[in-house]
């Protein structure tokens, strides 16, 4: 990885300086200081694109996100959308790379609410908690992105990267929990009361949860039947999607209680590789 400040022209330029392939991974969940979605994800991705092409880059690939739409209510959803717009016009052979929920060791999905689900005797269901997502491994996703670099077929393309199952956030919750080992209530939230609480959140550095990624949670976040038909996924890549519960153990164990010494809840995974 090579650090840059894409606010800066001058950085960016001398981070693709040399480079055979390019690929961008700058997002941000919610704004904070000088990091706002319109800079970062909207504006940047074109001046990327813009100064890969005058460096003589083969290969650009901009991470989204599926859901990204210019005209979305979500201010982050639509900046993903205007960033697949602006690198596109700016370097049309680039690739756009729209994963559902990434995990793995570092995620802010899993570990975000395992941390909560640690101290709290509830967690939230934002409307009902019946959104639909397909969680995504992380190594998945970069062994896509490498394919891509490689193969010039991929050029201009928009790939959809989903895993190999489709949970509702409460089915994860559930998932989650029972790795850690917790029994806790899981209370329906409607939108409209989730959004003004978002509204107030929001207002502490680091919220939990902001009244944008509410409304990203008024949609469903899921591979399309399109991109499924037409090959632009996983599968339609050769790559076998890595499962959640394979996975999730491997990490999420430090939330129980005794940590890594916890014996591991029946029928889930032991992550050091012992027999439960």
């Amino acid at each position: 990885p090579f650090p840059a400040n894409i606010r800066d022209e001058r950085s960016i330029a001398a981070a693709v300086d040399g480079a055979a392939a390019v690929i961008n991974l700058v997002g941000i969940m919610q704004e904070g200081g000088t990091q706002r979605f319109e800079t970062l994800q909207a504006t940047a991705p074109g001046a990327i694109g813009r100064l890969s092409a005058a460096e003589g880059v083969a290969r650009v690939v901009q991470m989204s996100a599926i859901g990204a739409d210019e005209n979305s209510e979500s201010v982050y959803a639509q900046t993903k959308g205007l960033g697949e717009k602006a690198v596109l016009e700016s370097f049309p052979a680039a690739t756009i790379v729209r994963p559902s929920i990434v995990f793995g060791p570092e995620d802010d999905f899993f570990n975000r609410f395992a941390r909560m689900a640690a101290i709290a005797p509830a967690l939230p269901l934002i409307g009902g908690g019946h959104t639909r997502f397909q969680p995504v491994y992380v190594k998945d996703v970069a062994e896509a992105m490498v394919r891509m670099i490689e193969d010039p077929a991929t050029a201009g393309k928009t790939y959809e990267l989903g895993g190999p199952e489709v949970h509702s956030f409460k089915e994860l919750m559930q998932i989650m929990l029972k790795i850690v080992g917790r029994r806790r209530l899981l209370l329906p939230v409607p939108f409209s009361v989730a959004g003004a609480m978002g509204l107030i959140a929001q207002l502490v550095p680091g919220a939990p949860l902001t009244a944008d990624q509410v409304r990203l949670l008024r949609e469903d976040n899921i591979v399309s039947d399109i991109a499924e038909g037409e090959g632009r996924t996983l599968r339609g890549m050769g790559i076998t999607a890595t499962s959640l519960r394979s996975v999730l153990p491997s990490y999420l164990y430090m939330y129980r209680r005794g940590g890594e010494f916890a014996h591991p809840p029946h029928d889930v995974p032991d992550p050091h590789g012992a027999a439960n």
